[in-house]
């Protein structure tokens, strides 16, 4: 009944949103068909506020930012990284959060960060369920992979997204054995459709989205997710704004909605009415103290 409860007063504030009169000008978000994070609904992207409908976690954060932040009328653009960066080198302004910081990312955006990262965003290596046992031969006690050890493999062919950033922990042993990179837009599905046909061995991805793509394709097990050593690379999940003189005005905004969320007397309706009922406890603790520190604490932007 609670979480019923915050989902129609954030339904009730989206819908003051988009009737505001965005006196603080237009703020326009980068959007992306990335099940189960982000879905678009009936099935294309949204048009206004009131599309964002559906229950992603990326989609649900952005839900509750843009009903604390009725200065502006809110649009949505979809398109890929290298867009985003084109169109931000070039002067136009798009924030994301989608995007992780990395050092050549904050050439072209600022950065602020959200939220720790769930316990459902641990990266894991994906396979075919054939192909286990020979995955598996040098898998620690504990049923994880050392990535270190799997890129060096000659046995094994990976394949990851090209544009796509995983962590810097991931991205820095990415960085001494690199794998080759595939153009596939937003969607992870196109590697999972050739990790499924068996071109290649394995890639990385969190196993919420092997899941939805198996449930959507109708092959449940087909592809197994084994955890990685490193699998949480990044601690914070982040919002980026192109670095532009609007974009510094947009990422100061979107940064003051979140120290706005951290100091809402009655944070556990909006937790729960973003993640639902069934929260993770490691979840919700660490977002609690994560938010303990954020209502506490000054502007994160870089």
């Amino acid at each position: 009944m609670r979480a019923r409860l915050g989902a129609a007063l954030l339904a009730a504030c989206l819908s003051s949103v988009a009737g505001a009169a965005g006196e603080a000008g237009t703020l326009r978000w980068l959007v992306q068909d990335l099940p189960p994070h982000f879905h678009y609904e009936p099935g294309h992207p949204p048009q206004t506020p009131a599309d964002l409908r559906g229950g992603g976690e990326v989609e649900g954060f952005m839900r509750l930012l843009i009903a604390r932040m009725p200065e502006y009328r809110h649009e949505f653009v979809e398109a890929g990284t290298s867009r985003y960066e084109l169109m931000s080198r070039g002067g136009s302004t798009l924030c994301s959060l989608f995007h992780l910081r990395t050092p050549e990312r904050l050439e072209w955006a600022y950065f602020s960060h959200t939220y720790p990262t769930l316990v459902s965003r641990q990266l894991h290596a994906v396979v075919r369920r054939d192909n286990l046992p020979r995955m598996l031969r040098r898998r620690d006690a504990d049923g994880s992979l050392d990535l270190g050890a799997l890129l060096q493999r000659a046995d094994l062919r990976g394949l990851l997204a090209r544009d796509r950033a995983y962590g810097p922990h991931i991205d820095d042993e990415l960085a001494h054995h690199p794998l080759p990179r595939l153009a596939v837009g937003g969607a992870s599905n196109r590697l999972l459709d050739m990790l499924r046909a068996g071109r290649m061995d394995y890639t990385l991805e969190y196993p919420s989205v092997v899941d939805d793509y198996l449930q959507r394709v109708g092959a449940p097990g087909v592809l197994v997710s084994v955890p990685l050593q490193a699998g949480i690379s990044t601690p914070l999940a982040t919002v980026s704004c192109s670095r532009t003189p609007e974009g510094r005005r947009a990422i100061e905004a979107i940064d003051a909605a979140v120290r706005r969320l951290a100091a809402e007397p009655r944070r556990e309706e909006w937790l729960r009415a973003w993640r639902g009922p069934a929260f993770d406890p490691r979840d919700l603790e660490r977002l609690n103290r994560y938010m303990d520190e954020r209502a506490r604490g000054g502007p994160r932007i870089e």
